[in-house]
């Protein structure tokens, strides 16, 4: 296993800081396609407290179509392989396909972040054979219908047992579960209401013992409840940041890692007394 995943501790909250290789991206689109770009973003990211860089290649907002392995391959690599070169921080790959799985981790990546939470085609065989710690989010439809009517009896015991049934197969390999992360999938195939609820509720996902990954950066959610645009959501991504640390969130996939960061330090030392 990579020694930048080896010995990474979840018992103090994670910044996992996004970089989106992408042109369609919801927030940050364009920014860093250009390979000097992503790279400075990574390292400012990573100088202000991200632990995490987790770089995309496909986006996966509401609406977005798939792209070709061949593709994201091209987008991402060379990215993963600049960084890990250069900086001292853990990669993740934002990938469902298996062959962006493995070439990612053979370029420097140590852990998966997986959207569909490896149902894809030999997605699950190959983390295994990796050897390296996984995230399984929860969604309902794919990124082209999911926000068209998404419906649930019970959100919270539904996305639940979904994660929980996902890990299953993981751990009866012998995949240990603090390499198992579960991330109820904010935004994606949910309603204001279900996402609140979630967020609200997200104690219960805690209980299943594997670390929990929010990503509710500047989502869409916020510009509902504020009336404020993509970029300009940054005070209140922090505000539910914290508040999903408070319901015992470990990490917290962001685009604004500075403001997060002091947020994290301020809730750290009331927690701590000091």
């Amino acid at each position: 296993m990579p020694a930048m995943s080896a010995g990474l501790d979840w018992s103090e909250p994670r910044i996992m800081g996004i970089l989106n290789v992408t042109p369609d991206s919801f927030s940050d689109g364009g920014h860093y396609t250009d390979l000097t770009a992503a790279l400075r973003h990574a390292d400012a990211m990573t100088t202000a407290g991200a632990t995490l860089i987790d770089v995309g290649g496909e986006s996966t907002r509401p609406g977005a179509e798939p792209v070709p392995v061949q593709q994201e391959l091209d987008r991402v690599i060379p990215v993963i392989e600049a960084i890990a070169a250069r900086l001292p921080v853990m990669i993740s790959i934002d990938t469902s396909k298996a062959a962006v799985m493995r070439a990612a981790i053979q370029a420097g990546a140590s852990l998966i972040n997986d959207v569909n939470a490896l149902q894809g085609e030999q997605a699950q065989e190959t983390a295994l054979a990796l050897g390296v710690p996984v995230c399984l989010m929860h969604k309902q439809g794919e990124p082209a219908n999911m926000q068209h009517q998404p419906h649930y009896t019970d959100v919270v015991q539904e996305v639940r047992t979904f994660l929980h049934t996902r890990a299953q197969p993981l751990l009866a390999a012998g995949m240990p579960p603090h390499q198992i992360l579960l991330d109820p999938g904010i935004g994606f195939g949910k309603t204001l209401a279900h996402n609140l609820t979630l967020l609200r509720e997200l104690s219960t996902f805690t209980q299943l013992g594997h670390p929990v990954l929010i990503g509710i950066s500047r989502k869409s959610m916020l510009g509902t409840i504020t009336g404020r645009t993509t970029t300009d959501r940054v005070a209140a991504s922090v505000v539910a940041a914290v508040l999903a640390l408070q319901q015992g969130a470990n990490i917290l996939r962001v685009h604004d890692v500075g403001p997060t960061a002091d947020a994290i330090k301020v809730w750290s030392a009331i927690q701590q007394g000091s």
